[in-house]
């Protein structure tokens, strides 16, 4: 056993490597917002992380495998952070967690749709969507199908529905 780890449980090694608040938080945004710069992680997280600690986060993370940080071709001074083979093996991971807190957390709808619709997909948009984030993190070949387009397309309409109703 390596003394750097509690146990050799696969549950308590996950752990390890995601089990503070933020580091999931970081992986959902790059992966489900396609939020990819450091400001973009900062500013347009609805947990509001500081700026240290993102830091932080994004050194653990590239360390452990699951994000690589390359210099942005467009801007020279800014790094874009893809999500690697290792993170994106995390989306049925998402997906159950999505479910279950749909099922026993106070959610609102517009931050959940997304969890809805991959847990009424299952395995197979589940499928689709790591063949996606593959070709946009790893540039693999672009599917035919956008499930980052669906979803993204679900939480806007759930948007858009809401600041239609009228107040109360």
């Amino acid at each position: 056993m390596n003394e750097d780890h509690r146990s050799g449980c696969p549950i308590n090694l996950t752990l390890e490597i995601l089990g503070d608040r933020w580091s999931l938080i970081i992986i959902r945004d790059m992966m489900f917002g396609n939020r990819r710069h450091f400001r973009e992680l900062l500013t347009q997280s609805e947990e509001g992380i500081a700026s240290n600690i993102l830091a932080d986060r994004l050194k653990k993370l590239m360390e452990k495998g699951l994000i690589t940080r390359r210099d942005d071709p467009s801007h020279k001074q800014k790094g874009l952070y893809s999500l690697t083979e290792m993170a994106i093996g995390l989306v049925p991971l998402f997906a159950h967690m999505g479910a279950w807190g749909r099922r026993h957390l106070p959610v609102t709808e517009e931050l959940s749709i997304r969890a809805e619709l991959l847990e009424d997909g299952g395995p197979a948009l589940w499928d689709a969507f790591m063949e996606e984030l593959r070709a946009i993190h790893l540039g693999t070949p672009m599917p035919a199908r956008s499930v980052f387009g669906e979803l993204r397309a679900a939480y806007e309409a759930v948007l858009a529905r809401k600041q239609a109703m009228p107040p109360l």
